[in-house]
């Protein structure tokens, strides 16, 4: 075996894979480490009494593949704001370190609904947040079901756009057996609800038309059904639940146009306030959510149920380290 063969063996034995995590979801964090067959690295964030954060990695990063995971989502007292700056700092860390590649991985990626200037002199947060993510020295992003497609092309770099779709079809499939319809909440979520009812099987689709107040920040008016929900399950399916005012007017609506039942399914369960007694109160009798945010104590209940995405972030973490393809691991569907 010639040197240059000798050294280019040894240069890919040396390729690492290592896997770190912020303090929104040390939970999650845990199991794709499992699945993937690594530790969560160490890495110390200390908070300093002026509010700043300092990372400093307790393991070597020189030439390694860093994944960094941090989900957008306030938590234990910690803003999305905070979170996000955790991350850069973490990067930042990394790329000072000479690690040889850096993934940010964001199951729930902050700012992702501020994609487009809805009324004069507004921001587009979510590109800025992109260009952050890019300055820290991150080379590229993993989420999963991002608000809308456009995301991925704020960042100058590779972007990993996973689905839970496919998760939360399944777990509704086992759930149930007869004729069932998958509801959009509104306009806008009609291509989630059209993915959502091919996967389960080609079942039938409906639509919700809302108005959204200009003035009042959450407040919305579900008007009219369009599709066939008459005397039928309806299934609400959406990217994200907030504050639960889109779904718990919908939910009214379907029953009013003579839905026998209402569930709701969504990727990121954020339930900011009033959500959790919105839906406690509401028609809706079955919420199921994937484990991208965590759910702390006070905000479960006996209407949530919730499935992990731990195991398609780790198969995708596999399939980027390996130079493998990521859309190959959905078939297709996680494109937008």
């Amino acid at each position: 075996m010639g040197q240059k063969v000798r050294d280019r063996v040894e240069l890919f034995s040396k390729h690492r894979l290592q896997f770190y995590a912020g303090r929104s979801h040390p939970a999650l964090a845990g199991a794709i480490a499992e699945h993937l067959g690594v530790r969560v690295g160490n890495c110390e964030l200390v908070d300093f009494p002026n509010g700043e954060i300092r990372a400093r990695f307790g393991d070597s990063v020189r030439g390694a593949d860093i994944f960094i995971l941090q989900t957008h989502s306030p938590v234990e007292g910690r803003s999305v704001n905070d979170l996000l700056m955790e991350q850069w700092v973490m990067i930042d860390a990394a790329k000072r370190a000479s690690a040889k590649r850096i993934t940010a991985v964001c199951p729930r990626y902050g700012y992702g609904r501020q994609d487009r200037k809805s009324r004069g002199r507004e921001p587009i947060s979510a590109r800025m947040v992109a260009d952050f993510f890019r300055c820290a020295g991150a080379e590229r992003i993993m989420s999963v079901d991002l608000h809308s497609g456009q995301v991925q092309g704020f960042f100058d770099g590779p972007v990993d756009h996973l689905t839970a779709v496919n998760l939360l079809v399944e777990h509704l499939r086992e759930q149930l057996s007869g004729d069932f319809v998958m509801v959009s909440p509104d306009t806008g979520r009609t291509k989630v609800a059209e993915k959502a009812a091919r996967i389960a099987g080609d079942v039938d689709i409906a639509s919700v038309y809302k108005r959204r107040s200009r003035d009042q920040v959450g407040r919305v008016e579900a008007l009219d059904v369009m599709g066939d929900v008459k005397g039928r399950l309806c299934v609400l399916v959406d990217d994200e639940i907030d504050t639960a005012g889109t779904l718990c007017e919908a939910a009214k609506l379907l029953y009013a146009k003579g839905a026998t039942d209402v569930w709701a399914t969504a990727t990121h369960g954020v339930f900011s306030e009033p959500a959790i007694d919105r839906l406690k109160n509401s028609e809706i009798s079955r919420v199921i959510v994937s484990d991208t945010v965590p759910l702390p104590p006070e905000k479960q209940f006996d209407k949530i149920e919730t499935v992990s995405v731990a195991r398609i972030f780790a198969d995708a973490i596999r399939a980027v380290f390996e130079e493998g393809s990521v859309s190959e691991l959905f078939g297709g569907d996680n494109q937008t």
